[in-house]
């Protein structure tokens, strides 16, 4: 009987304990906003499978994003620490990386969540997109691709998608072509219209070769200007597999398709062991794009096709995962990499930027609307179903909750900022393990967030914003995204204070007569930010200038007629079920 007894204890604490080692499929979103899924309340997208794996798990409505920038967020969410740790955020106006032949990425010092599971014996790979560089020295060092930071297989893009890289889309570059090619031409145009007046006139005595000269130098920017638009697209729009590019210039047809079929196939090859997939979705970023069975269907033209599209392939991997009865095994998170572009609106009009719900503002900027993200997590038997928590959590807790669940160490060389979230997730604990959290605008820090332990509420602090423009509107429309420094930011003396937990669409800043621990709870929060600011050591910027230029001898071309870089690798008949 003792025995019998003691097999039964022994059963049912196997019960209790989660499976050990879980699969991990994480999903993210590019440009997302918190009110485009049905669950977080869009009445009019569709989006069934998000929803659905929000029912059978907890959603997470105070889930931030480190940076509202794809490449500094998406540092943060492969490593687990702020971007300006690692170099990933920018000092210049440019945050991001906008060619595949740039020599800045995520340095191999960084250790990413991949690297750690690899390292336990798991299977990974990265399905989509990068964005966080390709190679350093030489176009085959490969040093800042995906297969360098702890991925066996990568298929996709190392930058990211572009209106630039579907033709009729327009151009990310518009300012840059005024300020570089329109502007120059339009002065060269003056100069020589003055000086063949003067010569005329007799009062001033122009040497032809001035002329010459002159009408040499804007041809030269006419003909860069011819050279960018023809060659751009293949040069920094293609696929990969691995280290193998399979199709440049990049097709949009049946693109998401072709990107779930591969993760679809990573999971039924890797049924037997331990996996670890990132599909990193194109959607809902510009330029815009959807299949045939996506295309017109749904209410809110091209954006609410792409993102129901996105929302299909979501559906794709959840179905493989219970066909192959490996759910109760997998640890499954959905979010965006940031907020919605709001300024994402067309010549004719047409708005190709999602929603960010009842908040402020959007990607670039650190009003709610661009850092407050969908954020879910489902693991059956595990995670209840059908929770619901307001605690501010991170993209950067993914790291350190994922390292444990696999049964790695964290390292301990380093500052790890994320929190292990399965203490919040399960129950075990109410509170969220960030008493703190620093919103950076790039490398610049733009506010800080206090949710100290024995209240409820949630102070956030902004030294500086943007700049809305025009006045009254919810964006920075006149240059397509919010900057972070000089003209196009109003610093605040004292902070501009609000409490989140009351206002959560940031209408009402505190001042000292409405809140009486107004200077006490700016203190605080001063120096939290001088005691974070401590902890910042110098490193490479991986964002400079110099290491975002275009350099020839980084490209890639899969075409022995080097400037003509055209290939179709891929099997584009293939047909992909539905």
């Amino acid at each position: 009987m003792g025995r019998l007894l003691l097999l039964l204890l022994c059963v049912c604490q196997a019960q209790s304990q989660p499976a050990s080692r879980p699969n991990f499929v994480l999903l993210m979103a590019d440009d997302l906003g918190i009110g485009d899924p049905g669950c977080y309340g869009n009445k009019t997208l569709r989006t069934p499978n998000i929803d659905r794996l929000a029912q059978g798990g907890v959603k997470l409505t105070q889930h931030l994003a480190a940076s509202p920038l794809c490449t500094p967020s998406r540092a943060a969410f492969m490593t687990g620490r702020y971007p300006i740790r690692s170099g990933m955020a920018s000092w210049s106006r440019i945050g991001v990386f906008l060619f595949t032949a740039s020599s800045g990425g995520l340095p191999a010092s960084e250790i990413t969540f991949a690297r750690l599971l690899k390292n336990q014996g798991y299977s990974t790979a990265l399905i989509g997109k990068w964005h966080l560089g390709m190679s350093c020295d030489s176009k085959s060092d490969f040093c800042h691709h995906p297969l360098s930071h702890g991925f066996d297989y990568f298929y996709g893009l190392t930058v990211t998608n572009l209106r630039d890289c579907k033709p009729g889309s327009g151009s990310v570059f518009t300012q840059g072509f005024w300020l570089l090619v329109f502007i120059p031409l339009q002065i060269i145009g003056v100069a020589l219209l003055t000086l063949a007046v003067l010569n005329c006139m007799g009062l001033l005595c122009v040497p032809h070769a001035i002329f010459l000269c002159l009408l040499l130098l804007a041809a030269a920017i006419l003909g860069l200007l011819v050279c960018f638009l023809h060659y751009f697209r293949p040069l920094n729009c293609f696929l990969m597999r691995n280290h193998e590019v399979t199709q440049q210039p990049m097709s949009y047809d049946n693109l998401t398709q072709r990107l779930t079929a591969e993760a679809v196939q990573f999971i039924q090859r890797n049924a037997e062991t331990s996996f670890l997939l990132v599909l990193s979705y194109l959607h809902v970023h510009t330029a815009l794009f959807s299949s045939k069975d996506f295309t017109g269907k749904s209410q809110h033209g091209a954006y609410g096709d792409a993102a129901e599209e996105m929302d299909w392939s979501v559906g794709q991997v959840l179905n493989v995962l219970d066909d192959m009865k490996l759910a109760n095994n997998t640890l499954v998170y959905f979010s965006s990499d940031h907020g919605a572009h709001v300024e994402e609106v067309t010549a004719k009009g047409e708005c190709h930027g999602g929603s960010n719900g009842i908040y402020k503002g959007g990607k670039a900027n650190n009003w709610e609307g661009g850092i407050r993200v969908p954020g879910i997590l489902r693991w059956p038997g595990v995670i209840q179903a059908g929770q619901e928590t307001d605690e501010p959590t991170s993209n950067m807790d993914i790291f350190p909750t994922v390292a444990k669940l696999a049964s790695s160490p964290l390292p301990e060389d380093r500052i790890i900022d994320g929190r292990d979230l399965m203490p919040l997730l399960q129950g075990r604990s109410q509170r969220s393990d960030h008493e703190f959290l620093f919103h950076y605008c790039n490398s610049y820090l733009n506010a800080v967030r206090w949710h100290p332990r024995n209240s409820t509420s949630i102070w956030k602090a902004f030294f500086f914003t943007p700049r809305f423009s025009p006045e009254g509107s919810n964006g920075c429309f006149s240059t397509h995204v919010c900057y972070c420094y000089g003209h196009f930011i109003t610093h605040h003396h004292p902070p501009l204070l609000f409490d989140i937990s009351k206002d959560p669409r940031e209408r009402n800043p505190l001042t000292p007569e409405t809140e009486p621990r107004f200077h006490e709870i700016l203190q605080v929060m001063q120096d939290a930010a001088d005691g974070h600011a401590k902890t910042l050591t110098a490193v490479p910027d991986q964002l400079s200038m110099g290491n975002l230029l275009w350099k020839p001898w980084l490209q890639l071309c899969c075409s022995s007629l080097r400037l003509s870089c055209q290939c179709d690798k891929e099997k584009q008949d293939k047909r992909v079920s539905h």
